[in-house]
Formats: C-alpha cells, sequence, structure tokens
C-alpha cells in the first residue's frame, strides 16, 4: 500500500506539471515554437547526459546503441516526440491551446484505433462506440469551425504513434536511458537552429532578458522531471489508475485555455467536446467492467 500511495503521488504530480506546461511556456513567448524547441532539446540533453555521468549508467546506453533495431525505434519516438512537442508549443503561443487538450482527450481513442490497425487487436462494442463518437466530435467541430481542427489531430497522432513505438521497444530500455537516445538523434538539428538564430540575429537567447533566458534553460528539468515521475508511477500503479491519471493534463489545459488565455468556445466545439468527453466515459466505463469481472473470475 504504501507503494501505491507513493505512485499515486509521483503520477498526479507527472500529469500536473505537465497541465500547468503551457503557464511555463508563457514565460518563453518572445521566442519562435521551433527555437523553444530547440532550447527543449539542448538542455534537456545537457540534463540526461550529465545524469548518465553522475549515476555512470552507461551499460543500458551502451546495449541500446548496439542493437540496430532498438537505436532505429528510439530514433524514430524522437522525430515524433519532437513533431508532437513542437505542435504543442507552437498551440500554447498562438491560441490554440483549447485544440491540443482536445488533442489529448481524442489520444486514448486513437490508441484504441491503433491496436486495431497495427497490433490486430480485436474490439468490443463498447469500444467501437467510443471511437465513433469520438470520430462523430471531430466532424462536427470541423463542420462548424469551417476547418480541420488539426492540432487535435496531430498531437494524437504523432503521440499515438510515439507510444507504439515505445511498447515495440518495451522495457528492454529505461526510461532515462531512451530519453537521451531520442533526444540525442535531433540534437544536431537543435543545435543547427539555434546557431542560425544566433548568426542572423533572430534569437532570443541572451539578448538581455534575464528572465526569459533563464526559463528557456529551465526547459531540460520542465521535460525530464514530470517523464522521471511519470516513470514511478507506472512502477507502483495498476495502469487501470494510470490510464485516470493521464485526463488530469488535457483537463487543465481545457481550464487554462478557456479562462485563462481566453480561447473562444462556440457552441460546435461545446458539442465537440462534449462528445468526446461520452467517449471517454464509455471507454473508461467498459475497462472498468472487464477489470472487475476480471477480479472476480468472471472473465477467461
Amino acid at each position: 500500500m504504501p507503494d501505491r500511495r507513493q505512485g499515486l503521488v509521483f503520477g498526479i504530480g507527472a500529469y500536473v506539471l505537465w497541465g500547468v506546461l503551457p503557464l511555463y511556456l508563457t514565460l518563453v513567448g518572445r521566442a519562435s515554437a521551433l527555437e523553444v524547441i530547440a532550447h527543449r532539446i539542448v538542455w534537456t540533453a545537457v540534463l540526461c547526459a550529465g545524469a548518465l555521468v553522475l549515476a555512470r549508467q552507461w551499460a543500458p546506453l551502451r546495449r541500446a546503441v548496439g542493437r540496430p533495431k532498438v537505436l532505429g525505434a528510439m530514433a524514430l519516438a524522437g522525430v515524433l516526440l519532437t513533431a508532437n512537442w513542437l505542435v504543442f508549443v507552437w498551440a500554447t503561443l498562438n491560441g490554440h491551446l483549447v485544440d491540443a487538450a482536445l488533442g489529448y482527450f481524442i489520444n486514448p481513442l486513437f490508441s484504441v484505433l491503433l491496436g486495431v490497425v497495427l497490433l490486430h487487436e480485436r474490439l468490443r462494442a463498447a469500444q467501437w462506440t467510443a471511437v465513433g463518437i469520438g470520430a462523430l466530435a471531430v466532424v462536427v467541430i470541423a463542420a462548424t469551425a469551417g476547418r480541420l481542427p488539426w492540432v487535435a489531430l496531430v498531437l494524437p497522432l504523432t503521440f499515438g504513434f510515439y507510444g507504439y513505438v515505445e511498447k515495440l521497444v518495451g522495457r528492454s530500455v529505461p526510461a532515462f536511458t531512451a530519453l537521451a537516445v531520442e533526444t540525442a538523434v535531433v540534437l544536431p538539428a537543435a543545435v543547427g537552429h539555434l546557431i542560425w538564430l544566433g548568426v542572423t540575429g533572430r534569437g532570443t537567447f541572451v539578448v538581455g532578458m534575464p528572465g526569459h533566458d533563464s526559463a528557456l534553460l529551465g526547459l531540460g528539468v520542465a521535460t525530464a522531471a514530470p517523464l522521471l515521475l511519470f516513470n514511478a508511477a507506472a512502477r507502483r500503479l495498476p495502469l487501470s489508475l494510470l490510464g485516470f491519471l493521464q485526463y488530469l493534463c488535457p483537463v487543465m489545459q481545457f481550464i487554462t485555455g478557456l479562462l485563462l488565455f481566453h480561447e473562444p468556445m462556440s457552441g460546435g466545439r461545446w458539442f465537440g467536446f462534449a462528445a468526446v468527453w461520452a467517449a471517454l466515459a464509455t471507454l473508461t466505463g467498459d475497462a472498468l467492467w472487464r477489470s472487475r469481472r476480471a477480479a472476480s473470475g468472471g472473465l477467461d
């Protein structure tokens, strides 16, 4: 039980940190999304390198790098995660945080669909119903807004495939080692972009704004801290409970976008969000029912 309580604290901490990330990003609002992502990659790489040196955890890193299939999977994961970060940061800095929250609400539904397409999993009726309701929500939002909610679609797409790739890697690579490799893959592009910004005078780093510079430097900690808390929670909590906690993040982002960033919500968007929440309730209710039946011996 103490382990479970610790896991709950770690899990809540991880999702709360992810949930308040939009507020942190307002501190670096002078920078473009690309510059923010470049700094996030560079300082995360520095943090990972320092941690690996201090902990002397070279063996897992050597094993990961020495296996071409694992290395290729982590390289792909690094690209997908960077794309996800870029879209999220752009959405936050350009008045589309509510769309980003919708994307992370859709993510569990997309993960279920991904299981059917790539892993040939069979869905139950309740799961198909949830996916169908989620698809209807996207159609309604697109129709009422007159445009495709691309942010809400790209975020679950990139994160869903990232999760799939991570599933292929499995537990053979520790979370921090995986983060180090995934960051190293995109590090050259990030460094190149920051050099270009410096040469052309378009960068916002070290130009007489100490608070802004400190916030950019802190992006490494802002990236690694919730990931490590999540990893600690995943080892202590059942998957069903961890699944519930994941909704904390988009709920906080939705509230932030609506009440603090004052993003508009039309009737169509409200309907779409309500439909997605209904889909998630269906998915969660089915998972709970199956879990209870399994615990009581009612399922094979």
